[in-house]
Formats: structure tokens, C-alpha cells, sequence
């Protein structure tokens, strides 16, 4: 497997752990049998775990279609590999900043993600530029 097929899985793991520890710290207030009760999510920093955690299922698929797609097209392996944990970085920035309540510096880092995927996307176009 390549790294950024382990940045797929990464990025999943990221979205899972975003809102997991918050689960796990409540256990007495978090009910596996209602796990989308909003009584749970009343609290500001649950309530933002819960957005980074969906804004992370939201992004994955296009971040894990670019990754399929740059490795099937034949672009340059080490490019592919070093924007996928560029992006997981900043992933993993926006998920602190989204904790951390704030909300310019989150919208920020989410562009760059998503500036990051597409070139990812865009890497087989341009392969022969990059030789």
C-alpha cells in the first residue's frame, strides 16, 4: 500500500476519533441506544465535536476519490503521497480549530484542504509537467 492509501484510512480514523473521546468521557450522559440525541449535543464543545466529525465524513470522499483516481491515472506516486498527509495535517489542524472554537482560522484551513485535494484530483492532468 502506498502512504496515501494510508492517508485514506488516516483520514478516516480522524473523523472517527474526533467525536469518539467525547463519547467515551460521557458514558453516563451518552446513550449508544439514541447516539443522535441533540440533549447530548447541548454542549458548545460536544456540539462542535459532532461538526468536525461530520465536516470530516463529508470531506473524505473526495479526498479518498483524488487519491484512487491520481494512483490510477499514473501521476508522480511521491506528489500524491506528500499532498495526502499535507492534507491530513491540516485536517487534523482544522479538527483542533473547530474545537477550539474558531470559526476564521477553521474556514481558512478548510480551503486549504480542499485547495489540497483538488491539485491531488488535478495531479494526473498535469503529469507531464511535473517529470
Amino acid at each position: 500500500m502506498t502512504i496515501a492509501e494510508w492517508c485514506v484510512f488516516g483520514a478516516v480514523l480522524l473523523y472517527l476519533l474526533t467525536i469518539a473521546p467525547f463519547k467515551a468521557a460521557a458514558f453516563h450522559s451518552f446513550h449508544n441506544a439514541r447516539p443522535r440525541d441533540p440533549e447530548f449535543y447541548r454542549d458548545p464543545l460536544r456540539e462542535r465535536a459532532l461538526g468536525a466529525h461530520l465536516n470530516g465524513i463529508e470531506t473524505f470522499p473526495f479526498f479518498a476519490a483524488a487519491v484512487l483516481l491520481a494512483e490510477f491515472r499514473a501521476a508522480p506516486q511521491h506528489l500524491i503521497d506528500e499532498l495526502a498527509i499535507l492534507f491530513l495535517v491540516v485536517r487534523a489542524a482544522y479538527v483542533l480549530t473547530y474545537l477550539g472554537d474558531r470559526p476564521t482560522l477553521r474556514s481558512i484551513l478548510w480551503s486549504v484542504g480542499f485547495a489540497i485535494n483538488a491539485g491531488i484530483f488535478f495531479l494526473p492532468l498535469i503529469r507531464h509537467w511535473l517529470a
